[in-house]
Parts: structure tokens; sequence; C-alpha cells
């Protein structure tokens, strides 16, 4: 008998996979700027970079990604017009330099065909929401930058 795969769950610390979260402490580089986890670099991305450029680097030396996330959601600077038009290809972005880390090019390509979704009960957008119900758009980012990374590593 077969059936689904096992979701992978992933959303506090002390998950197994914690690492595909946007706040595990692995950085990323962009054009040569160092940004500390995937969740300072996509909250920095919100503002424009040429009229909120200090508020941006506010962000991205952020102490954690929690405070970065707290910065990223203050609506006392606006946001930039694009926002909710671009924010996926941000996300995706930041995914795949995060994951060009050889060990986590070897931790996501473990997860084989499971299914991965981001347990946040808070977020029904990027994650599975309080009911489970969400759109898990994280996840699915990171389902597609893996069948990306196994493309690359079959050769194709």
């Amino acid at each position: 008998m077969t059936g689904a795969a096992e979701p992978i769950y992933f959303f506090t610390k002390t998950d197994p996979y914690f690492e595909l979260s946007n706040f595990a402490p692995y950085g990323l580089d962009d054009d040569g700027v160092y940004w500390s986890s995937v969740e300072h670099y996509f909250q920095a991305q919100k503002f424009d970079a040429d009229a909120h450029a200090d508020y941006r680097e506010r962000i991205r030396r952020a102490r954690s990604p929690k405070d970065a996330k707290s910065l990223g959601q203050s609506r006392s600077v606006p946001l930039r017009a694009d926002w909710e038009e671009i924010k996926e290809a941000v996300m995706l972005r930041a995914l795949r330099l995060k994951f060009a880390r050889a060990e986590l090019v070897e931790l996501l390509l473990g997860t084989g065909a499971r299914p991965l979704v981001e347990a946040s009960p808070h977020d029904a957008y990027w994650g599975a929401g309080k009911f489970g119900q969400g759109q898990n758009r994280l996840g699915v980012l990171l389902m597609q930058v893996r069948a990306e990374l196994r493309e690359a590593a079959a050769g194709r």
C-alpha cells in the first residue's frame, strides 16, 4: 500500500528541520551584502532601496531575525509600491541564496519528495496557519528550490 509521503513540519528551534525556517541562523550574500538570515533579507526588501536605505540597513543589522521581522512589520515607513507583486520573487531569491550552502543543499535534498510545511500558527500565507489550512507559500517555494537543486545535481 502506498500513501502520500509524510509532511515535514518546521517552525520552532526545537523542530528537527528548523534549518528550513527563515529564522534559522544561515546567512546569505546578495551582491556583496551579507544578511544574517532570510528573515533579515526579506523584511528589508519591503522598503524602497533609494528612499529608505537607512531603514533597510537598520533591518539588515538587527540583532535577531525576530527583531528584523518586527522592524519589517512596522508601518512607520511605507512599503514599496510593488511589494505585493514581488514578495514571492524576493522570497524565492532569498531561498536560492540560502540554499547555495553545501550543508543546506544536502539537508534539503535529503527531504526527498516529502511535502514541506511551515507550521506557523500565526501565518496563513507563508505558513499553514492556525488550522493547518494556510497557503504554505514558504513550503511551496522551498519545494521549488529543492526541485531546482535536484535537477542541478542530476546534471540537467
